[in-house]
């Protein structure tokens, strides 16, 4: 049965609103069960072992969100008193209420990011203290990929996580978007991430591994892009993810029959790498759509996020425009910046109502 996108509403607020496919949810309802908290739900185990095969790493845990995967991540690499270097915009330093800090007393060193997105070398290197007892331990470089939509270069990747490791850092990456940013890079590439390789996407597969090597520990959202309806999964080594493992319990994080849920994300990593190539491409054709409408500055997306800030005319009455999309069943967030995300429930027609809607506003008199 094919996947039905809604007709009457585009929702371009964030690809965390996907709803899992009836192939997803009959996967779902199939899977078979245990306690996830004793580590007998096959499911959960199957998800695990896989995630971690492709990555190329020794373990994984399932977790029910980004941020606790994050949280688990930096309280098993950092101990309190430590600190880690991250960006301003960084996920797990802006918009997770400040966890490490707050429940696992670790400081976080923030830097200002560069228009790429990536956090400058010297500045890295400017960041981690001295062993001196007046200083937290830096313990911890934590970079985002993708970022704001942005992909981090790999060879950027690279140098920045020698840096750290050179100098006895270890490295996280939060990844909640990865296979975003792995269907870009082997684009980039020159690969076709679509046909390359089996049907769930060769090449992005392969750029995923190259990306998630360069870091000790990786989370992974499988409820972006992905489509599933709940979770992330931590890769990392059979000592870290033992030490993750504890941390997820004391965080609330031990589900029992967490299978249904696990088989959504296997799922997803069967059947949706690939398809993340037709929302950059979805993205395109917006930005292309809203590039001619006056009093807009449309930014260049790299994968499924588009930027667009309001000036002039449209700035004036910028706190009307969210409400009139909403009326017209378009929905999106953001104020004189605003923000559109494509994703498995979004098509080329839905594309087409919000350039009609945005250029309908537009061109209106005050």
């Amino acid at each position: 049965m094919a996947h039905k996108i809604n007709e009457t509403k585009v929702d371009l607020r964030s690809d965390t609103v996907t709803q899992p496919t009836p192939a997803m949810r009959a996967a779902m309802l199939a899977a078979p069960l245990g306690d996830d908290v004793f580590g007998d739900d096959p499911s959960v185990n199957a998800l695990q072992d896989k995630l971690a095969r492709m990555l190329g790493f020794a373990a994984a845990l399932f977790v029910p969100t980004g941020t606790q995967s994050n949280l688990c991540a930096i309280l098993a690499h950092c101990q309190r008193g430590d600190e880690y270097i991250v960006g301003q915009y960084a996920h797990c330093y802006r918009w997770e209420g400040g966890g490490a800090a707050v429940l696992g007393s670790v400081q976080p060193q923030p830097l200002t990011h560069q228009s790429d997105g990536t956090l400058p070398l010297a500045d890295i290197e400017a960041a981690i203290k001295p062993d001196d007892e007046h200083f937290a331990r830096t313990r911890l470089l934590a970079l985002e990929n993708t970022l704001g939509g942005k992909l981090l270069p790999f060879e950027y990747l690279q140098q920045a996580t020698a840096l750290a490791k050179s100098r006895g850092l270890s490295c996280h990456l939060d990844g909640a978007r990865l296979f975003n940013a792995a269907v870009a890079q082997a684009a980039q590439a020159g690969t076709d991430a679509v046909a390359a390789g089996p049907p769930q996407g060769g090449g992005a597969i392969h750029e995923a591994r190259r990306i998630a090597q360069c870091f000790d520990s990786v989370s992974v959202c499988l409820s972006k892009g992905l489509g599933a309806p709940v979770g992330s999964v931590l890769c990392g080594s059979q000592d870290f993810i033992a030490r993750a493992h504890r941390i997820r319990k004391m965080a609330g994080g031990g589900m029992r029959q967490a299978g249904l849920l696990a088989a959504a994300g296997t799922y997803a990593l069967d059947h949706h790498i690939a398809r993340l190539a037709d929302d950059h491409a979805l993205i395109n054709r917006l930005a292309q759509g809203l590039s001619g409408l006056p009093d807009l500055v449309v930014e260049s997306p790299q994968t499924n996020i588009l930027f667009v800030d309001l000036v002039g005319a449209a700035k004036a009455r910028a706190p009307e425009l969210i409400p009139y999309l909403a009326a017209r069943g378009i929905l999106l967030t953001g104020l004189y910046r605003l923000r559109f995300v494509t994703h498995l429930d979004v098509d080329a027609a839905g594309i087409e109502r919000t350039v009609a809607a945005m250029r309908d506003f537009l061109l209106a008199r005050p």
